[in-house]
């Protein structure tokens, strides 16, 4: 724990021995770090409550009670033994059984009591933060915080599984949340400091079984295997918030060419983006000389799992201490602003604000933010069988949020969405493999008559010469293609799309609506704004319970009338999105995914 208590804890800085918490951090001029987490109500904790030294040391460094002392003092004054006193204090297994004396000391097993989440947003959201004035600075770090607590929020409903009954191999959801520790940091680790607005969230290992309401530990696999998902999360919330209190629109900006791309605010001017990447320059520079090796040992390119282990190797080996300088928020911002003028000019930055709010009325004028669940399924499918060949329900569920993002532009999205892509492509396009642990694409289904076109993917998934996602859009284009060639067999163009559900986009004062389908499919002018949250949940609620109910309708009716669908001609069409994406995850990042 001593990165922790050393590093994290004080702005990835060096903390010297015998300095308290509280000096470190306002020597580092970071905030100091606060909990939480739905798990805090067990140990008498509240959401928000600065985060002690003595409190960190006791939950996160020993798996006790953060309240021990006092708990220890009451219970010698019942006059119960200290190792009775301490027992008690312990949240669940005591990290002294992981010692036994029997055994040799190289046998012993390290204590995992915590795990280290790093939220960070997209890349020109650092900029605006740094560049722009104090209110436009609030707003975004609020931003943060609302998205950075529905994430967490996510993985306590929805993945966190605690060890349960005899040797931990069942798994069970958590009684009642999680206990984080959050800490905000603002730099980049790079020698000549840059901004890079993001926060650890420190996530205790110990949690409360649902059955008996004792204390175990939580399952560090169920974490772990859904970081990258819970990163697009983050983004995509981040995105949205982002959109809706500042009227702000987002592109996709291809990186390196042929690999994923990362969103941008629009407007931010690029020269800024290479000003503020300097760390990302390291890791690129030393991610090359490592790819190349890899490609002389092992004869071909590396695919994405070897590729992010490269990354994450190069993100290491660039890795270097906190500039020995310790400077408040405010001088890093006003240093920060003086070498940007310096560098690209007093315009370039005091207009950021208004050409992000001007790109933002281009973009809205020519993106309709439509989500198609069927293309939608399709472009999932197609991108995540090229990619990694077998995939798990959480890859499909971070794709479909890579998708939204790219579709949506920030617009709000409806809750559940990406849900209800992921088993649209579970339904209809994949089979199991193996025992069923995983599964594949299921070429027959997307063609089912046509067994010459089911070639289509295959030559994608072994054609080393491209990248891979290059490969995956191209396959994503084909499937998408024999989509809408077989709605147009079917004769759907002229009657109401049952595939849509619109993203309504209108100011906060006069909301105005989409239009949810029909042959015109054009919107009205949208202002830069958007609409509130209740509006927008019960108009895609509506246009969602539509979708469910014409598309069971629809099957039902052609499966009795016609059987099978025919399969006309394959055509060609180009990639869903506006532009064409292209840079892969950034290691780190929620790093998982979740600096």
């Amino acid at each position: 724990m001593r990165y922790l208590f050393r590093g994290v804890m004080v702005g990835d800085g060096h903390r010297a021995a015998g300095t308290p918490l509280r000096a470190a951090q306002g020597e580092a001029g970071v905030p100091p770090g606060v909990w939480k987490g739905r798990g805090l109500a067990a140990v008498g904790l509240t959401a928000g409550d600065v985060v002690s030294e003595r409190q960190a040391e006791l939950l996160l460094g020993e798996g006790r009670h953060p309240d021990a002392d006092r708990i220890e003092r009451e219970l010698l004054a019942q006059g119960k033994t200290p190792e009775q006193a301490r027992r008690a204090t312990v949240l669940g297994r005591p990290i002294e059984h992981n010692r036994s004396p029997e055994t040799d000391k190289a046998k012993e097993r390290t204590p995992w009591l915590a795990s280290d989440l790093v939220f960070r947003p997209p890349p020109t959201a650092h900029i605006a933060w740094a560049l722009m004035d104090d209110e436009h600075r609030r707003v975004l770090e609020l931003c943060d915080d609302v998205v950075r607590d529905k994430t967490l929020e996510w993985l306590e409903e929805s993945v966190a599984q605690i060890r349960s009954k005899a040797g931990g191999k069942q798994r069970a959801r958590v009684k009642d949340g999680l206990i984080v520790a959050v800490f905000r940091h603002y730099e980049s680790r790079a020698t000549e400091s840059r901004p890079l607005l993001h926060a650890h969230a420190v996530v205790s290992v110990r949690a409360r079984r649902p059955h008996d309401g004792k204390w175990g530990n939580l399952s560090a696999d169920s974490l772990m295997t859904h970081i990258v998902a819970a990163d697009t999360l983050y983004t995509l919330y981040f995105m949205e918030e982002v959109s809706a209190r500042l009227g702000w629109a987002w592109e996709p900006r291809e990186v390196t060419p042929g690999r994923r791309p990362v969103m941008d605010i629009a407007g931010i001017d690029r020269c800024l983006i290479g000003w503020q990447s300097t760390r990302r320059q390291q890791i690129e520079d030393a991610l090359s000389v490592l790819t190349d090796k890899y490609e002389e040992r092992q004869g071909h390119a590396p695919g994405e799992k070897a590729g992010y282990a490269l990354a994450c190797q190069a993100a290491d080996q660039t890795r270097s201490p906190k500039r020995k300088e310790l400077l408040s928020l405010t001088e890093l911002r006003t240093r920060w602003r003086d070498s940007a003028i310096r560098a690209f000019g007093a315009c370039t930055v005091y207009r950021l604000a208004e050409r992000a709010r001007a790109a933002a009325a281009a973009v809205w004028a020519r993106v309709r933010p439509v989500i198609d669940i069927a293309l939608a399924a399709v472009d999932v499918v197609a991108v995540v069988y090229v990619m990694r060949g077998t995939f798990k329900h959480h890859h499909l569920l971070a794709e479909a949020r890579r998708h939204l993002s790219y579709a949506l532009r920030g617009r709000p999205h409806q809750p559940g969405l990406d849900d209800q892509i992921v088993q649209a492509v579970v339904d209809d396009y994949t089979r199991p493999v193996g025992r069923g642990l995983k599964m594949t694409a299921d070429l027959r289904a997307l063609y089912p008559r046509d067994t010459e076109d089911q070639a289509v993917l295959r030559p994608l998934t072994r054609k080393r010469s491209a990248p891979q996602y290059e490969r995956a859009r191209l396959a994503a284009g084909a499937l998408a293609a024999r989509v809408r060639a077989a709605r147009r067999a079917d004769r759907l163009g002229s009657r109401p799309r049952p595939y849509v559900v619109t993203v309504p986009a209108a100011s906060r004062s006069h909301p105005r609506p989409f239009r949810t389908g029909g042959q015109d499919g054009r919107r009205q002018e949208p202002e830069t704004g958007v609409d509130t949250v209740e509006q927008t949940r019960q108009t895609l609620e509506a246009a969602a319970a539509q979708v469910a109910a014409t598309l069971q309708d629809s099957r039902r009716a052609r499966e009795a009338a016609h059987g099978p669908r025919p399969q006309p001609t394959p055509a060609t069409a180009p990639p869903p999105h506006t532009q064409q994406p292209g840079a892969q995850h950034t290691p780190g990042r929620t790093t998982g995914g979740v600096a």
